[in-house]
């Protein structure tokens, strides 16, 4: 009995360290994170690079145009594909964008793994997409709702039909 109390113990003393050492994580686990944004961020020269504004306006305005068009489900499949494309098109991209950086940019931002296209292009598109995913997932399941209630309704009719 003795054993049996001291491994239950030694596993609750285990638990309890993996717990301390989990939340302490958790506590600086986006500190990191910001600090790199912030170094990100102040690592550009925003008044060189109008076209990195334009860049983060097109994003905007596309999100813009995913939401308010969110009840369109053709033309947001005609966005969700264009969205892809432009990912799937990113490395060739970064390739022709890396050629010819000096003719609108200050300096290369377009490394040969494409980090930098890759959070700026890439990122926001895929995450455009999966809002674009959700609200058609959404929508189907309330067209199934509304299908199925329209088949109640019917069957309800028909039976009530067979009584008279």
């Amino acid at each position: 009995m003795e054993d049996l109390k001291s491994l239950m113990n030694e596993h609750m003393d285990q638990m309890a360290d993996l717990v301390e050492r989990f939340t302490a994580e958790l506590r600086t686990g986006f500190q990191p994170a910001v600090d790199s944004f912030i170094g990100f961020f102040h690592a550009i020269d925003w008044k060189v690079e109008p076209w990195l504004i334009c860049l983060i306006s097109f994003h905007v305005f596309l999100l813009l145009v995913t939401i308010f068009t969110r009840r369109n489900v053709n033309f947001q499949m005609l966005l969700f594909l264009l969205a892809l494309s432009g990912v799937y098109l990113a490395e060739r991209m970064n390739t022709f964008l890396g050629v010819n950086w000096k003719s609108f940019a200050g300096q290369n931002y377009f490394d040969p793994h494409g980090i930098f296209l890759s959070v700026l292009w890439s990122g926001p598109l895929l995450l455009i997409s999966i809002f674009i995913l959700i609200n058609t997932l959404f929508t189907l399941c309330q067209l199934i709702i509304r299908w199925k209630r329209a088949e109640l309704r019917h069957r309800a009719r028909v039976a009530r039909n067979k009584q008279d």
